[in-house]
């Protein structure tokens, strides 16, 4: 019988899914989201492929869990942030700078390798459903701005983050990409420069 190696056997199976995951975070950073098999998944953690399929049915599987994982925590702390803002052109700030710093931290990885390689249209309807829901606070704020079509004009303010992420990806500096691209955004959206404060203290 294999060690429980925790006071119970669901924290013994939550422990050793944690562990997995973990395992294939770091296989997808640094070989990319065609090596994501339970074969080098379960080599990464210390298990046996056979113990992978207790947790997990295929690679595609495991890639779905994790990019939904990240996609979930990225929405949660840019959600975080923007509700701490005053105003709508201080919470599409907010919005642009937390999005443009996570990536910088390297957290967008995951979710843009991992969504590279779902081939059922099911997993790709579900995680297009997440990156679409991690948008709601700026659409939310763009709303609350005035603005006539929030759901295009994020989209818009979405594909100028993707191409700023792509320079940071490239080298640039996240201190100087961020400013300029807050700039462009206000000016897209004719916002007048206002100090961002924020609810609450710090």
């Amino acid at each position: 019988m294999p060690r429980i190696d925790a006071p119970t056997v669901a924290e013994h199976r939550a422990n050793q899914e944690r562990a997995l995951l973990d395992a294939a975070r770091t296989v997808l950073l640094q070989n990319g989201p065609q090596a994501v098999s339970p074969a080098t998944v379960g080599a990464a953690a210390g298990l046996a492929r056979s113990s992978v399929y207790k947790y997990f049915r295929s690679g595609d599987e495991i890639l779905f869990r994790i990019v939904g994982d990240a996609l979930v925590e990225w929405a949660e702390r840019v959600r975080d942030t923007v509700e701490r803002a005053e105003t709508p052109a201080g919470q599409i700030e907010a919005y642009v700078r937390t999005t443009l710093a996570l990536a910088a931290s390297g957290a967008h990885r995951v979710a843009v390798l991992g969504s590279t390689l779902p081939r059922d249209e099911a997993t790709r309807r579900d995680l297009a459903d997440a990156q679409h829901d991690s948008a709601a606070p700026l659409r939310a704020a763009l709303a609350a701005l005035g603005n006539p079509n929030p759901d295009l004009t994020a989209e818009l303010i979405d594909g100028a983050l993707g191409r700023a992420i792509a320079r940071i990806d490239a080298g640039c500096h996240h201190d100087e990409i961020a400013p300029e691209t807050v700039a462009f955004v206000r000016r897209a959206l004719s916002v007048d420069h206002r100090p961002n404060r924020r609810r609450g203290k710090g």
